[in-house]
């Protein structure tokens, strides 16, 4: 167990209308106080939902952390109609919508501050909503979970591969709880990820006070499919039947088929040369598919000149063999935009 029931040092200025040490099933909200010309006295409110029974684990699972990737808050939304109080053999804390003003605004980033949440944390309890919300978490949420589910997929920009994904950790224990729980969630593609800038991250600040993280990509473009939802619907029950938390019985009641002898594809990001950047604007002509194999040098993208015509694409090669599993979603691209994201597969 890794919790930490100390008050924090400095009070955060987020205030919850749910008990977490309280069981039975509770449906609240974080309140954010935020006074505007429309709400002097007014709030951000949070949705939250805690379902406890006893102690034991402590599950915290977030969807929402950017406003417009739409599988978390689907598939959490639905965990939090679903699970009862004598279904669970400790805590589940549930946060479908967690950066609540994007959202609303089906943005990426905050309407009210412009803060992108995945990356202003630790936070401050004296910042800005988006620099609050992420204090809140950082030093009340994630003390009391052993386990943390943080549920992403591209937005309106990018489109990926269904993939769980974890980090490369220096704690060899930490890191083999956290490849069981990215086993578990059961999605097709499994990811030893490398993130380009690890700065801010929620998963940093979990990983820092030793939870157990697992993260995904689920698809993208500004929307949810039903393969991809049903795949964060059946991965939050199996890291939930695999921390012990529910039984497979309470899985399969809620239409979760865990298939947890289904092979998944292991995929690591050894180094930079996974990542093609955008370095002219222009239009996008992808020229492979997500799922596919392609070889360093091979022509991954073409990048088109709208302002005139008789002038030849540019072209952008890959600098390592590996799949395509990640790319830049709109038709248009502009300089400093990711084209495509490259992983090994690991045999």
């Amino acid at each position: 167990m890794h919790r930490n029931h100390d008050a924090p040092a400095q009070p955060p200025r987020v205030y919850p209308t749910v008990d977490f040490h309280r069981d039975g099933v509770q449906h609240g909200f974080l309140k954010v106080p935020h006074s505007t010309d429309a709400s002097a006295w007014g709030a951000v409110m949070i949705p939250i939902t805690v379902i406890r029974r006893g102690d034991g684990p402590v599950a915290l699972f977030t969807g929402g952390n950017h406003g417009d990737e739409y599988e978390g808050p689907i598939a959490l939304s639905r965990l939090a109609n679903a699970l009862k109080a004598p279904d669970v053999n400790g805590t589940v804390i549930i946060v479908p919508f967690m950066n609540a003003p994007a959202v609303l605004a089906g943005k990426r980033t905050s309407p009210l501050d412009g803060g992108n949440l995945n990356r202003a944390f630790p936070g401050r309890a004296d910042g800005t909503v988006t620099e609050r919300i992420a204090d809140y978490f950082s030093r009340c949420l994630l003390p009391l979970a052993d386990l943390v589910v943080d549920i992403h997929s591209g937005g309106r920009t990018l489109d990926f591969l269904p993939f769980a994904a974890i980090h490369e950790l220096a704690d060899v224990a930490q890191q083999a709880r956290a490849d069981a729980a990215m086993q578990a969630f059961g999605a097709p593609y499994s990811l030893r990820m490398r993130d380009p800038d690890p700065h801010g991250l929620y998963d940093t600040a979990a990983e820092a006070q030793g939870k157990v993280f697992v993260t995904t990509e689920l698809g993208g473009g500004g929307t949810a499919s039903a393969k991809s939802v049903a795949i964060a619907h059946r991965g939050v029950y199996g890291v939930l039947v695999q921390a012990g938390i529910v039984d497979v019985d309470v899985a399969r009641r809620d239409g979760a088929v865990l298939a947890l002898d289904k092979p998944v594809v292991q995929l690591s990001m050894p180094d930079d040369d996974c990542y093609v950047t955008c370095e002219h604007g222009g239009l996008l002509e992808m020229r492979h598919d997500l799922g596919a194999m392609v070889r360093r040098g091979d022509v991954v993208a073409h990048i088109h000149d709208v302002t005139r015509t008789g002038t030849a694409p540019v072209e952008y090669r890959a600098a390592r063999d590996g799949m395509l599993i990640g790319r830049h979603f709109p038709g248009r691209v502009g300089m400093g935009d990711m084209l495509c994201v490259l992983a090994d597969v690991q045999v």
